[in-house]
């Protein structure tokens, strides 16, 4: 029970944090923007980090080599879904306002990959809590500007605040359920941790490579310099991380 308990704060932690922090920020524009622009390259060093340092590396020592086509298809599927279907994140408050009619979409998108960040830290934890810990950071770093962009997209449709509130909130529910059915089938099915951790792998990559990296571009030297300074940071937060909690029962 007491694993059980521990999940549920890390899923806590990763996503609802992420959303409160997000809905509070949104109405300060000023401050969104800046915390936007610091977040985006601490985030994609924290996700590269997690993925090429943790969740590889364990996913390799669960099911072998194997784990490296399961974090191709993975990206790849995942390319396909938001080039056909539809987008599973949005990393600028800035962006262009989905139609009416997509939104629903949008919002499907957000649910489905709340679930997959549930999947991700509830994996993580199962083979060394101070693991989980540090994906559910990374998924709250990597939430916050995602939320604040969300925020603003219902907004620009005509939500109420109230309403896009509670809307982010019910598709940052869905982290729970991804990492509950996680915790109980990954105690049932032999080998299923390695899969869901290369699962996780993959994401976190695409989401850094995809959606982050092409945001920190900035055109002015120093803000170019700023971003790469941030991302480096961290990187380095998680390899402190892991010398000051080691990942091992």
């Amino acid at each position: 029970m007491g694993d059980f308990l521990n999940i549920t704060l890390l899923a806590f932690l990763g996503s609802v944090a992420g959303l409160i922090g997000g809905a509070v920020l949104l109405f300060k524009e000023g401050w969104s923007r800046k915390l936007s622009n610091l977040a985006l390259p601490l985030a994609t060093g924290v996700l590269l980090a997690v993925s090429f340092l943790d969740l590889l590396p364990e996913a390799v020592e669960e099911v072998g080599t194997g784990a490296f086509s399961i974090v191709l298809g993975v990206f790849i599927l995942l390319f396909l879904i938001e080039r056909f279907l539809f987008h599973l994140h949005h990393h600028s408050a800035q962006d262009e306002v989905e139609p009416k009619t997509t939104i629903p979409l949008v919002i499907f998108g957000d649910t489905i990959h709340n679930f997959l960040d549930g999947v991700a830290i509830a994996a993580a934890f199962m083979v060394s809590p101070p693991l989980g810990l540090t994906v559910a950071l990374a998924t709250f770093l990597h939430e916050t500007p995602h939320e604040i962009a969300d925020f603003g997209i219902l907004l620009s449709a005509g939500f109420k605040p109230s309403k896009a509130f509670l809307t982010n909130f019910y598709s940052a529910l869905a982290t729970f359920p991804g990492a509950f059915l996680t915790y109980f089938f990954s105690q049932k099915i032999e080998g299923s941790i390695g899969v869901l951790l290369s699962v996780a792998a993959g994401l976190f990559l695409y989401v850094a490579s995809t959606d982050f990296l092409p945001e920190t571009k900035m055109e002015s030297e120093k803000s170019s310099i700023k971003n790469v300074s941030f991302l480096i940071l961290g990187v380095i937060l998680v390899i402190l991380i892991g010398v000051l909690l080691p990942h091992s029962e």
